[in-house]
């Protein structure tokens, strides 16, 4: 059961690593140095995600059976609030291109930990997927909220706002 949890834990930690490999290629293609920033603290934010599942899964890999209850219990980092303010309205598109596809992968990942939960018996394990679900779910409220700031200021450009 608990080589189920490793797995599990070992997939999260790519699924964070390919999404900070996303979100540092969108700060290089960010033509500005204000939006670069702002997609490198995307980038940081899921190389924090990172770190604390690698040292869930050291713990648990090196514990035994009481050291592995207590190895769910640390709550992981809490999401950042961004300053989406600092991504220039000339790079529109591609902030709504990145927003987009980092919804898709806050709710690919919300899904993971969902079908994750479902199968595992471990008390624990389900209460941190819980915990995980909800990170993930701040980071697609405040992408789905500034993708849609982005799609109106994007629609007022091309003249397709409604007035």
């Amino acid at each position: 059961m608990l080589k189920e949890e490793l797995k599990i834990i070992q997939q999260a930690i790519l699924n964070e690593i390919e999404a900070y490999e996303f979100y540092r290629m969108a700060a290089n293609q960010a033509g500005t140095g204000d939006s670069k920033e702002a997609f490198m603290e995307l980038a940081n934010e899921e190389l924090k995600h990172v770190g604390y599942l690698e040292a869930l899964f050291d713990k648990i890999k090196r514990s035994d059976e009481d050291n592995i209850k207590l190895a769910f219990e640390p709550m992981p980092p809490s999401p950042d609030i961004y300053n989406w303010e600092k991504v220039d309205k000339e790079y529109t598109s591609l902030a709504m291109s990145v927003f987009s596809i980092g919804m898709q992968m806050e709710k690919a990942s919300i899904d993971f930990y969902e079908d994750a939960k479902a199968k595992t018996e471990i008390q624990a394990a389900k209460e941190l997927y819980d915990l995980l679900i909800k990170w993930e779910q701040v980071h697609l409220d405040q992408f789905t909220e500034q993708y849609n700031m982005y799609k109106e200021d994007w629609w007022a450009e091309q003249g397709y706002a409604p007035f």
